[in-house]
């Protein structure tokens, strides 16, 4: 058990693999270098693909390339709803970027996503995306006022949402990841030979890429639940403006008659 803790303690240490040389130094760390190497990877992929498209005659590489693009976004877009899918870009784009971070370590990398840093700055970022669909759609006063429903005594949960949405987001992505490396380290110890190759493809690739795809669905709901509320204040307007219109009908038949 000392060996496992000390292990685990390595494996959260993030080192600082060079300083950039301003002012007292700035660190980059070992999770912000990994995360350099996705993003070339990511973008020289894309680069590659995306050469030499056609409209008619389509290559073999664009069919594929243009079926992932479609299945990824359907698959984003079915989660954020119709009036969300202008986000569909990002959602996508986050889901691709965790779903290598998680699966990097097979390829002999450390994972971002053991960093806690990372898992915060990206619940960060899609709490502000959350917020900021919110004030798009329900405008600023609207969005003020969804902090009191459905009643005002709620007022204080719903400011509280502020900080345990992006809490939630973060500790689940890092306790998943973390947990699954005390799992393959335990595994190791009971059975060196056998038991790390079979359950490395499950906690190293199925559990990393169904990890992507649940923050990704919960940032989803959390920007769907804005756009709902919005939805919801246009359906009451409606409504009062159809008894309005209804009320007017009636008092012209009564000074007719």
């Amino acid at each position: 058990m000392e060996g496992l803790a000390e292990k685990l303690v390595e494996e959260l240490e993030c080192e600082t693999v060079f300083t950039i040389p301003i002012g007292d130094g700035i660190p980059v760390a070992e999770s912000v270098v990994v995360t350099w190497i996705i993003m070339a990877v990511m973008l020289i992929f894309c680069f590659i693909m995306t050469r030499n498209l056609r409209v008619r005659n389509i290559s073999r590489r664009q069919a594929v390339i243009e079926t992932i693009v479609v299945k990824l976004q359907n698959l984003t877009g079915s989660m954020v709803g119709e009036k969300g899918k202008a986000l569909t870009p990002y959602l996508t784009t986050i889901l691709m970027y965790i779903t290598l971070a998680n699966i990097c370590g097979i390829f002999g990398f450390k994972s971002p996503t053991k960093d806690l840093n990372v898992t915060i700055a990206l619940a960060l970022m899609s709490i502000i995306l959350v917020q900021a669909a919110g004030i798009h759609y329900l405008g600023f006063k609207g969005w003020l006022k969804g902090f009191t429903q459905p009643i005002g005594m709620v007022t204080p949960f719903n400011i509280l949402d502020l900080v345990t949405r992006p809490l939630s987001l973060c500790m689940r992505l890092f306790g998943n990841v973390l947990g699954a490396f005390v799992i393959m380290k335990l595994l190791e110890a009971v059975a060196p030979v056998v038991a790390p190759a079979i359950f490395s493809i499950y906690f190293d690739l199925f559990d990393g890429i169904l990890q992507a795809y649940v923050f990704v669905f919960l940032t989803s709901l959390y920007i769907k639940e804005e756009i709902e509320e919005e939805e919801e204040e246009n359906g009451k307007k409606k409504k009062r403006r159809g008894k309005k219109i209804l009320k007017l009908q009636d008092e012209k038949q009564e000074s007719v008659a």
